[in-house]
């Protein structure tokens, strides 16, 4: 019976098949991550980019109105009037870096 439980263990222990090499797994784990950021990266740079698309958006909104007054035998209503002017974020490509990144400052 031990020889039959030892021969079970050794071909088991021999057995190659299907056994992933670490460093290929260690390789195609890597790409993956790298490629993971890369694209991250890419993602948050278009939703950064969308949004600031909806901001010039309701920043080109004209909010002008006017109502002009009317006038009558038995009374009168004066109209009136609001003047929108173009506020100094409202064009795109307004978001920009104006100082470079920088590193964490340690202190000593």
């Amino acid at each position: 019976m031990k020889t039959n439980t030892t021969n079970i263990i050794n071909t088991l222990w021999n057995d190659e098949a299907g056994f992933i090499v670490s460093a290929e797994l260690v390789l195609v784990a890597t790409i993956g991550v790298i490629s993971l950021v890369v694209g991250l990266s890419e993602v948050a740079f278009n939703v950064n980019q969308e949004l600031e698309d909806v901001g010039s958006a309701f920043g080109s909104i004209n909010q002008t109105y006017m109502y002009k007054g009317v006038a009558g035998a038995k009374g009168k209503a004066s109209g009136s009037t609001f003047w929108d002017f173009r506020d100094d974020c409202d064009g795109e490509c307004d978001l920009t870096c104006s100082v470079a990144p920088q590193g964490e400052d340690r202190g000593y």
